[in-house]
Order: C-alpha cells, then sequence, then structure tokens
C-alpha cells in the first residue's frame, strides 16, 4: 500500500481540499490545537453547528461558553496578524451579518481582505461578545468586499447595537496618530469623536487626511473593561482603499483665511465650524507638547497640541485647529502651529481674584496676588493653592517646566502669580441662567517658576517680635475673649450647617426620609381632625440600574438631579419632595381636596419625567413609575398611607411601567403583595 504524504494525511483529516496557499495557516493552527490537546470535536459533539455570522453572534454569552461547533463561509474584512495582545484579530463577513475570528498571535503571517474563506471553530464568550475561537480557515477565493455597510452614528456604535458589524461612518479627520504597526484616525462626527484604527501600510501619508472629511467601511470593536462591560467603541478598517475622501483636506492649512478669534463659535461661523480654522496671534503662553495660548487683537484662546516646537512669549504664531468649547469657553483641538516672526511679549492685564471669576478675562495673560494656602500633592505638577479675599484660586505649572525654585515658595507668603485665566463654567447654572454661561471657577496656567513673584515672606518669631512681646501679653486675654466669641459663632454655623445636611440630600437638595416623616404624621392629623384631603405619590424611576452600569454611575447622579428638579417644578409650593432612598422620591400633597387632584398631579409627573434627560453630549432616555395613596376612613394612621402608595408604585410597575396607579382600599393590602 502506497504511503501517503504529510499532506495528504492533513487534507484527509480536514476534510477538504486546500489550496497550497491555505495549508501552511491550516497546519499553523492545527498544530496550535493539537499541542493543547484540544480538537474541534470535543466536548462540543453533542451541540448543533452553526452556519453563520448572525447563529454564532447572537449566542448569550453562557452558551458561547459551552463551545458550540462553529462552520461558516465568508468574507474576510479585517485582519491583524498580530495585535500585540498574544493574538491575531480576523472578522468575518456572510449574509446574516459579520463576527470577530480569534487566533493566536502570527498563527496566519497572510490573510487577504477580500477573501472567500471556509472557517471551522468554537464559540467563545469572549472579552464582550461571543466570537470565533480556535478557528481552522480555508481560503477558496478572492471576492469583492460587501456593499452593504450599514451607516451608522457614533451614538449607535457606543449603545452596542452594532456590535462586531461591518458598518460605515462618516466625519471629518481631527489627528492622525499610532504606534508600532497601528494607525489611529481621530474622527470627528456629527454627534462625537469616534477612533477608527488600521494596520499601517508602508510608504502611506496618512497625515494628508487630517481635516478631510470621509466615509470609512470597517468593523465596530467594542471597548471593554476586564468585566466584560463595554466601555467605548472604535472601527477597525483593513486600509485606505476603504476611505472614501468626501471633501478633501486643504494642501496647506496655513493659507487658510485667518479667523479673529472672537469671531469663533458665533453664528455666522457655525456652517463651517467641523474644519480647522487658522488663527494668527502671539505667543502668551506654551506648555510643550500640551498647550499653546495666543492672543490676537479681539482677545485670547489655548489650542491642545501635541507639538512641542520651542516658541518664545511674544512671537507672532500661525495657528490650525478645530474650534469647540470646553467649559463654556472657546478652544481649539487637535492644533498645529509655525512661527511668523519675533514680536514683543504680550503685557500680563492686572486684575483681582474677583474680576478674574467674571470670565471677561478668560483665555487672557493676568496677574493676580494671592496668599499661598497649600499645594496639591497628589499632582505631578506644581499646583499651588492660593486666597484672595473669599475666592480660592489654583496656580499651575508643568514638572516639565517647573525649576529648582518651584518647591521654595511658603505658606503663607504673598504671590504676584502671571500666567493664562482659565475659567471653568457650571453647566448646570448655565442652563438654569437662559443658556449663559456661568463662571464657577479659575485657575491660573504659569510658563515658568519666574511667573510667580514673592511679595511677602511668612511672618516667622525672631528676635524683632519679642519687641511686641509685652503688648501681646497684655492684650491676650482680650484676644482670647474675642477667639471664644469667634468659636461660639461658629459652632453655631457649624450647628446649622450640619442641621441642614441632617434634613436635606446631599445629591440633590430634597428633603430626608426624617423630615418626610414629621411632615407626614402632621398633614395626617390635621386631614383626621378637619376633614381634609391628603395624598401621597410613591415615584420610582424605571430601569435605574440599566443607567448606572450602561453610563456609570455620575450618570445616574446626574438623572437622580434632573429628577428632583422636576419633581419641584410640578407640584406646589405646599407640597413637600423628599427622596428617601436610591431611586426612589415621595411627593406629599398636603390639603390635596377633593376630585382628582393627585391624579393630575400624577399625571403631570409621569409626563415630564419621561422627558429623556440631555447629559454629556447624549440624550438619556427615562421614564418613571407612581402609587398614589389618598387619606380613606380605614387608615390608622400615616405609616399605613405610605405603605398603600407602595402597593399602589408596585401595580404601576407590575402594568408597564411609566404610569401611576391609585390605591384602592380593600382590593389589596400591603401585607398581601410583596414588592419585587
Amino acid at each position: 500500500m502506497a504511503t501517503r504524504s504529510p499532506w495528504g494525511r492533513l487534507r484527509r483529516f480536514l476534510g477538504w481540499t486546500l489550496p497550497s496557499c491555505a495549508v501552511i495557516p491550516a497546519v499553523l493552527l492545527l498544530a496550535g490545537l493539537v499541542a493543547r490537546g484540544e480538537s474541534i470535536k470535543g466536548a462540543a459533539s453533542e451541540l448543533p453547528t452553526l452556519t453563520t455570522a448572525r447563529q454564532a453572534h447572537s449566542l448569550s454569552s453562557e452558551e458561547a461558553r459551552r463551545a458550540y461547533p462553529i462552520h461558516l463561509r465568508g468574507v474576510v474584512t479585517y485582519f491583524d496578524a498580530d495585535t500585540g495582545t498574544g493574538f491575531g484579530a480576523i472578522y468575518i463577513h456572510d449574509s446574516s451579518g459579520s463576527i470577530f475570528v480569534k487566533n493566536a498571535g502570527g498563527a496566519i503571517k497572510e490573510l487577504p481582505v477580500g477573501s472567500l474563506v471556509d472557517v471551522r471553530g468554537v464559540s467563545d464568550p469572549g472579552g464582550f461578545a461571543p466570537i470565533v475561537a480556535r478557528p481552522l480557515i480555508r481560503v477558496i477565493r478572492q471576492v469583492s468586499l460587501p456593499g452593504d455597510a450599514a451607516p451608522v452614528s457614533r451614538t449607535q456604535l457606543f449603545a452596542g447595537e452594532y456590535e462586531g458589524q461591518w458598518v460605515e461612518v462618516e466625519g471629518i479627520i481631527h489627528s492622525v496618530s499610532g504606534s508600532g504597526h497601528t494607525v489611529v484616525l481621530k474622527l470627528g462626527m456629527s454627534d462625537g469623536t469616534l477612533f477608527a484604527t488600521t494596520v499601517r501600510a508602508p510608504d502611506v501619508n496618512y497625515s494628508a487626511l487630517v481635516d478631510a472629511k470621509v466615509r470609512i467601511r470597517g468593523n465596530e470593536a467594542p471597548l471593554f473593561n476586564g468585566s466584560g462591560q463595554m466601555t467605548g467603541a472604535r472601527v477597525v478598517f483593513s486600509g485606505l482603499s476603504l476611505v472614501k475622501v468626501m471633501d478633501p483636506a486643504p494642501s496647506d492649512p496655513f493659507q487658510l483665511p485667518i479667523v479673529p478669534i472672537d469671531g469663533l463659535l458665533r453664528w455666522n461661523q457655525m456652517s463651517a465650524i467641523r474644519h480647522r480654522v487658522h488663527l494668527r496671534g502671539r505667543v502668551t503662553m506654551l506648555w510643550p507638547g500640551a498647550s499653546l495660548c495666543i492672543r490676537d487683537s479681539t482677545r485670547g484662546i489655548c489650542a491642545q497640541t501635541a507639538q512641542d516646537t520651542h516658541l518664545d512669549p511674544g512671537d507672532m504664531v500661525d495657528v490650525v485647529g478645530f474650534a469647540g468649547a470646553e467649559e463654556s469657553t472657546s478652544a481649539l483641538t487637535d492644533a498645529v502651529y509655525r512661527s511668523v516672526a519675533a514680536e514683543a511679549p504680550v503685557s500680563a492685564q492686572p486684575v483681582t481674584a474677583v474680576q478674574a471669576l467674571t470670565g471677561k478675562q478668560d483665555s487672557e495673560l493676568i496677574q493676580v496676588d494671592g496668599m499661598l494656602i497649600g499645594r496639591d500633592l497628589a499632582s505631578s505638577d506644581a499646583k499651588l493653592m492660593l486666597t484672595s479675599g473669599d475666592l480660592i484660586f489654583t496656580a499651575v505649572l508643568p514638572q516639565s517646566l517647573a525649576g529648582p525654585d518651584s518647591g521654595s515658595w511658603k505658606n503663607g507668603s504673598r504671590l504676584r502669580v502671571t500666567g493664562i485665566c482659565s475659567v471653568q463654567f457650571d453647566a448646570q447654572t448655565s442652563v438654569l441662567k437662559d443658556g449663559m454661561a456661568m463662571p464657577k471657577s479659575f485657575r491660573v496656567l504659569m510658563r515658568s517658576p519666574g511667573d510667580v513673584v514673592v511679595m511677602q515672606r511668612p511672618s516667622w518669631w525672631t528676635a524683632a517680635h519679642a519687641l511686641w512681646l509685652m503688648t501681646i501679653v497684655l492684650i491676650g486675654t482680650l484676644v482670647v475673649l474675642g477667639w471664644v466669641v469667634v468659636l461660639r459663632k461658629r459652632i453655631r454655623e457649624s450647628e446649622e450647617q450640619f442641621r441642614h445636611m441632617a434634613h436635606h440630600d446631599g445629591l440633590t437638595g430634597l428633603n430626608t426620609r426624617r423630615v418626610l416623616v414629621d411632615r407626614l404624621k402632621v398633614a395626617f392629623e390635621i386631614a383626621r381632625r378637619h376633614q381634609k384631603g391628603l395624598a401621597v405619590l410613591m415615584v420610582d424611576l424605571d430601569n435605574f440600574k440599566d443607567i448606572n452600569d450602561q453610563f456609570g454611575h455620575h450618570t445616574g447622579d446626574e438623572v437622580l438631579r434632573a429628577t428632583a428638579n422636576r419633581l419641584l417644578a410640578a407640584v406646589r409650593k405646599s407640597d413637600t419632595v423628599a427622596r428617601i432612598g436610591g431611586d426612589e422620591f415621595v411627593v406629599l400633597l398636603p390639603e390635596s381636596g377633593k376630585g382628582n387632584v393627585a391624579e393630575s398631579i400624577a399625571d403631570k409627573l409621569v409626563a415630564a419625567l419621561a422627558e429623556p434627560i440631555f447629559f454629556e453630549g447624549q440624550l438619556l432616555p427615562v421614564s418613571a413609575s407612581i402609587g398614589i395613596s389618598t387619606l380613606s376612613a380605614p387608615m390608622q394612621d400615616a405609616d399605613e398611607l405610605l405603605k398603600s402608595a407602595d402597593t399602589a408604585l408596585y401595580f404601576a410597575k407590575e402594568h408597564g411601567r411609566n404610569r401611576f396607579e391609585t390605591f384602592a382600599p380593600g382590593s389589596a393590602t400591603a401585607s398581601e403583595i410583596a414588592r419585587p
């Protein structure tokens, strides 16, 4: 009998006729499986074979962990031999969708995008969504890439609804970066910023794409943490052949028309604001590789930049970048610059801390006095904390620019600091003020240790102070008495502060459960004695845990604050609104009268709380369920009124949420119904 060759035995084992281009990758993958004592059949032999990408991708994490056998045929839309994590990355697309295929790094040296392949493997839960693991891949032939990429927004990608799928995104490229063999494009889309990555090709000038409007076809790739929770998304694409330039970038951005700084982000400029703008001004501050501030004849502005070319204060420079707003102040991002001419330095404007806080000197070079009261020891930069009158502000100097003198400033010294005034605005207060930006604090961005001048050193005990010793002794008693008076006043103020904290919720400012119980008991007795109406509304946000899980607890806190504000706006001044824990609120309606007053208010609240909440550039869907309990003859105390409202709330949840239900005496009791 003739002896079969090793290649013949491999082909017989696989049951395929492998072309020569696919034999080596298949051998490498098979060798890896055999070395681990694994096989594609194994424990999954009793499970049905999945034959489409959608079937495999639609598995739950628990089901995917069972290692279902997978056999599908599709087109390679992305390939990276080694991502730098010890694994290679492949995306396969068939008529049902796309799925990620994970293989050992370097096991497949080359797999052209557009290859029609036959893939055998097993399901795996992956880091976030199900994938194909332990693959054997056979190349059939070259075909065209799929043309049915779904146009998607950043919001849709970050919501996870297109995980791993073949998509198309559109935007303006803000920057090009990356390391090793990976290129990262920062894409400014209509609803935010998205990163798109590709494997670096030799002799390609990716930077020429900056400021071009493009459409990119590729696969969505999720960003996730160690707990398997999605934290963001990106798009991976196989090369510039999948980048369609809709509007090319200017060949020389410094030939763009110069825009006055004061004209940025105004109504007349908004139509073209997504592209780069060209500014010209004199340097007021430079943090190499981080930030550049300039001033023209109208005002100042700061730009975020990775460029570290040296400039001197006063140099006239051209700056090109993308205009936007950070904390309600105009700024540039992803900026580049070049020197035009040397000029005299810009003079700093002397201001008080109060004047700086008005925001009129934002991004301007200022000079302000203050007393040094401490340092931020948690920061690697030199961050000084100063006080002036009732205000506290900080002065910041990057560690890279700090010198030996930066550690010699002593607490208690009166300093004169020079630098760029950076004002932080309160977005929530601005909303309440018809949109006008309201400053909440400011800091000074210094350029060098020379921006700090010690005006007065802290007093130390010396021989000269002995001359005042007798005077100090004589007035010591008066000082002590005066200090006692001050301490008493502070104690009273502290008592008032603690009393307020005990009666008001720290997050929302609403009344606490303790205040609610006291007011409810009083209202209950008044209603029973004088035959006046009384109602309690129990309010609970729907699916609040999902908001915390998907967007984070800081977003959940914002939802709770917005809910509290809406509750207060929708009820009467005589009513009491309290937060009794988590996402549960209670509205007490004393003297609610007869008729449907409570139902009318509840209906108004359901509508108000169903409005989406805008936070950090996205709309958060919210709704609430409400249980109503009104005073009736059988009720013995205020606690029973609360329990009845809680029972009605449960009914509202059970009947679909985003609604209210009124407790009907005799239909059920709180003891007969267990809260979920």
